[in-house]
């Protein structure tokens, strides 16, 4: 059995199990809970009531633009046509290229962790889907990755869209922040999140469509929300 750390130790002495707990209270624990040297990730859960069917006909898969930005750095690849790369690379993209960059991830060599696309490209990207999705790096139009605005939509990756996925059991796990963040930042991310999710909630489906929530830092506990 793995031995628990002195620090796991002493932040556990802040779990609450028989106790209704605010978010705003619940932040900050999961702050005070911060105490490594790195500026961790606050991350919520969400249980939704949403199942995916042997189809897979049911699944939430859209993007959260936090109103504060995420604080995730990510690395953008941009894969346009070759008259397109240096508009790219001044609109701030870390990669950029035509052919070339189609190479490189043949190859399964590169290192980025969000790739946008044009549409002209995506004929060709087509068949490295195999290698791509995956990582979760094959561009996607409802994702936001596929665009011919290429400022916007790097833009909108640098400052805080963040991609939503519910797994085969209907859970959800986004960033929402980090542990630098204010409270009234990480507050306004997390209520601005959780009334996203509720925007896609289908037809459907009756009830209410979250479940339960929860709230914890990289390496902190987790908190369930307003639950007994």
């Amino acid at each position: 059995m793995k031995k628990k750390s002195k620090r796991y130790k002493e932040i556990s002495k802040s779990a609450i199990k028989d106790k209704k707990i605010e978010i705003k209270e619940v932040l900050d624990l999961v702050k005070k809970n911060c105490t490594t040297k790195f500026d961790e990730s606050i991350d919520v859960s969400l249980r939704i009531n949403l199942k995916q069917s042997k189809g897979g006909d049911l699944s939430l898969r859209t993007t959260v633009n936090l109103p504060n930005g995420s604080g995730k750095k990510n690395n953008i690849a941009v894969l346009c046509e070759a008259e397109k790369v240096d508009n790219a690379k001044k609109a701030g993209a870390d990669i950029a290229g035509s052919d070339d960059l189609l190479e490189k991830i043949a190859s399964g060599k590169f290192n980025f962790t969000k790739l946008i696309c044009t549409p002209a490209m995506m004929g060709k990207i087509g068949k490295h889907g195999k290698v791509l999705g995956p990582k979760g790096l094959m561009p996607n139009p409802k994702l936001g990755t596929v665009s011919t605005d290429l400022t916007k939509a790097i833009k909108d990756i640098k400052t805080g869209l963040v991609e939503i996925r519910n797994d085969k059991d209907g859970n959800l796990a986004s960033t929402i922040g980090r542990k630098s963040f204010s409270s009234d930042k990480l507050l306004e991310n997390f209520n601005h999140f959780v009334e996203s999710v509720k925007k896609e909630k289908p037809d459907t489906i009756k009830g209410e469509f979250i479940k339960a929530t929860f709230l914890t830092s990289t390496m902190g506990i987790s908190y369930k929300i307003g639950a007994k």
